[in-house]
């Protein structure tokens, strides 16, 4: 609606990338970023007109991935909405404790024995392959998470980062813990009240929902003062 050109995707395993059958399907969550999050990037560049500027938006683990994907120097500028790093000690007392739990005992256990995480079944989203998680629970149980930060260190991009107060998936000292692991000598941290918008509650999911536009219009703000509109 704000006139620029838009790619979206599902990560391998996931949505229309999800095979008819989730158990046995090969991914990792860092095969999200260096191979699917990569080849978006590749395929947009590909497509974009002459002299396009790409812009990345990622949300969750797509801020992230940002970080690992080979080709990130191709992003001119980065927005990660509600990305944080995952390490439970991060979440406040008593949340941690139900994290900590999940990532210990309950993915891995289910994971394997089921050959996939059912996390549908469960009310905690859409179902992941075993491989992604497996490993999104090693990194959560580690303070390090990723471990490997280099590629987000080397990130030389503006960056604009916006986070919640009442996102319990994404709270604001987990946020900060990625925050503070790009590089970009430009950068901004954005954090919102749900009365800001005048709304209830935002969580992790609200900037998505119409409610939210005035961030809309305040990220486009910030892109155009990038020079990045054309």
């Amino acid at each position: 609606g704000a006139g620029f050109g838009v790619l979206t995707w599902d990560w391998r395993g996931t949505g229309d990338s999800r095979p008819a059958r989730l158990r046995g399907f090969p991914a990792t969550m860092r095969d999200w970023a260096t191979k699917d999050l990569a080849g978006a990037i590749s395929w947009a560049e590909a497509r974009a007109p002459a002299g396009a500027a790409l812009l990345g938006v990622g949300h969750s683990f797509g801020g992230q991935a940002m970080g690992l994907a080979p080709n990130r120097d191709r992003l001119r500028a980065l927005v990660t909405v509600a990305a944080q790093s995952g390490y439970f000690g991060h979440w406040p007392a008593p949340a941690r404790y139900g994290y900590a739990l999940l990532w210990h005992v309950g993915m891995p256990v289910l994971a394997r024995a089921v050959g996939y995480f059912p996390a549908h079944r469960l009310g905690l989203g859409e179902d992941l392959p075993r491989g992604v998680a497996l490993e999104w629970a090693r990194w959560c149980r580690r303070p390090e998470y990723l471990g490997d930060w280099s590629g987000h260190a080397a990130f030389a991009a503006p960056l604009l980062t916006v986070g919640f107060d009442d996102d319990p998936i994404a709270p604001p000292r987990a946020v900060e813990a990625l925050h503070v692991r790009y590089g970009s000598p430009d950068k901004r941290r954005r954090q919102v009240r749900a009365e800001e918008l005048g709304v209830r509650r935002i969580g992790h999911f609200g900037f998505f929902r119409p409610t939210a536009e005035p961030l809309w219009r305040e990220v486009v703000e910030w892109v155009e003062g990038q020079g990045l509109r054309d």
